[in-house]
């Protein structure tokens, strides 16, 4: 019986600690950087993820917060206040401690302008702490008015105003602590692929060949569940008919965003599986009101009822995507006005009218842009840019389709003279709808747009202090009504991303929040 035991013994230590193997993902697109807290990018966030941890984090498959490297977190009444206790015993891949002084550092790089090691004067502008946290240090919109240490273990987050959703944001992916000593050891370049990142995560970074591919290996140290295989392979796909092929030839094991119109065929496939994640995105077409026909509210309402949402989604997702006139994902419609229509009217002949009203009976140009990745809302970009392109030159708008390399694109989308007409989506951070409107319509979010009224910028900020799911949401449906009526930014589509893996694929959980760590996948059986 005790031998029994013991070989028992063995064989669970077994399947729980040492598969091993490379595990290869079918990345869209090459990272724009890996250094944390200045990304805003899906193939960024993806690597990111196994690299570094944040301080708090999402329950598996869920946007539950949980312990991350905080074990807990406490306010103030008024939520002015937030006091994060770390983990103990926690160390950076190069063997430096994790504690207060390294998250205080790590703020500080994304918060403060005149940081020594935020490196801005080289080209780094950590934009989606803007876009989440209102502005930076010494800017009025901004709500973080210091971090201070408290011990070794503690650190206390004072706001300018309260912001009850405040862990939820902190440990959004974007936000993973990097060790202070290899930033402060690489410079500017750190992120780069002449650089190494840093992280606490659960695999330490090995490569990074451009244009092709990113390696990481196992942490054998890791604090939290030990990757069950040796390294991770990111390549870089952009072709979402290759990742496919590439899935079914098996020389990659998973990916993402592939074309809905696959997940028939997948289901009958012997070799994979098609995986549907949860719809929690937005992919969207944003006006530029600087734009001296776009500034017209007539024009921007005309754009609006020119294409058919309904078919477009109908032909690029089929039924894993859905169409209304909401910047929120369905799950969270609880936030949405009665007011609001479904969707917005689709009248080519009503449009054509309202731009001759508006002084436009011929028409004129625009610059339409569309990216140059498949993304989780966006699996064809350019096909879909088409269509729409096609449809508003039936009210007289000739449309110069135009793209770009995908981190130029990101860059320039918020550089004057600004695009056109783009664009873009949003795939959520944390469950609340604060992470949708304040990334496209807060005050440090509307450089591409130009769009910012003040009383849009107020509802934001009582949003963030409303406590429980009632009292935000009548704040939130008078925003709903704000954004719905200015059409500065249409809603085209909410979507499940379509995923796929090898049957021999198992423990891959995909996070609603756009990523998640790889360490509980296994490949067993794998050829």
């Amino acid at each position: 019986m005790k031998r029994l035991a013991i070989s028992a013994a063995l064989a669970l230590s077994s399947a729980a600690f040492a598969a091993g193997g490379t595990l290869v993902y079918g990345s869209g697109g090459q990272p724009v950087s890996l250094e944390s807290g200045n990304i805003t990018d899906g193939n960024s966030i993806i690597v990111q993820r196994q690299i570094y941890d944040t301080l708090v984090d999402f329950a598996d498959g869920s946007t539950k917060a949980i312990p991350g490297l905080a074990t807990r977190w406490t306010s103030n009444k008024d939520a002015t206040e937030w006091t994060f206790t770390l983990r103990k015993n926690v160390k950076f891949h190069d063997g430096t401690p994790f504690n207060a002084d390294a998250v205080i550092f790590n703020v500080n790089r994304w918060w403060d302008p005149k940081f020594e090691h935020g490196y801005r004067d080289s080209g780094k502008t950590y934009e989606i702490w803007g876009q989440l946290m209102g502005g930076y240090k010494g800017e009025a919109a901004g709500f973080l008015k210091s971090v201070t240490k408290v011990n070794d273990y503690s650190v206390k987050f004072t706001l300018t105003s309260p912001v009850t959703v405040f862990p939820d944001l902190i440990g959004s992916g974007y936000f993973g602590i990097a060790s202070p000593t290899a930033i402060k050891a690489q410079g500017a370049k750190y992120g780069t692929p002449a650089s190494k990142p840093v992280g606490t995560g659960p695999f330490t970074f090995d490569s990074w060949k451009t244009g092709d591919r990113i390696v990481v290996k196992a942490n054998p140290s890791y604090w939290d569940a030990k990757a069950q295989v040796d390294e991770v392979v990111f390549r870089f796909i952009t072709d979402r008919n290759q990742r496919l092929n590439e899935l079914r030839a098996g020389t990659i094991d998973f990916t993402s965003d592939l074309d809905p119109q696959a997940a028939k065929s997948m289901k009958n496939d012997a070799k994979v599986d098609a995986v549907l994640k949860p719809s929690f995105n937005v992919g969207f077409i944003s006006l530029n009101v600087r734009n001296e026909y776009l500034k017209n509210a007539k024009v921007r309402q005309a754009i609006s009822m020119a294409f058919d949402k309904k078919a477009i989604v109908e032909e690029f997702w089929g039924d894993i995507g859905v169409s209304n006139a909401s910047f929120l994902p369905p799950v969270l419609s609880w936030a949405n006005s009665k007011k609001v229509p479904a969707d917005y009217k689709y009248d080519p002949a009503a449009a054509k009218k309202l731009l001759a009203e508006a002084g436009y009976p011929n028409g004129f140009s625009l610059d339409f842009w569309y990216m140059p990745v498949s993304r989780p809302y966006f699996p064809s970009p350019k096909d879909i840019a088409e269509a729409v392109a096609a449809e508003l030159s039936g009210i007289g708008i000739k449309v110069n389709l135009k793209t770009k390399d995908w981190a130029q694109y990101l860059q320039d989308r918020n550089t004057a003279p600004y695009f056109d007409i783009y664009m873009i989506g949003w795939t959520g951070d944390y469950g609340d709808p604060d992470n949708f409107y304040s990334a496209y319509y807060g005050p440090s979010a509307s450089d591409d747009s130009g769009y910012n009224p003040k009383d849009l910028a107020d509802l934001l900020e009582q949003g963030k202090a409303a406590k429980g799911q009632s009292a935000k949401a009548k704040i939130y449906a008078k925003i709903h009504e704000i954004t719905y009526n200015a059409y500065v930014r249409i809603p085209v589509v909410h979507s499940q991303p379509l995923a796929g893996k090898a049957k021999y694929v198992k423990g891959w959980v995909p996070s609603p929040l756009g990523s998640e760590a790889f360490n509980k996948i296994t490949i067993d059986g794998k050829k």
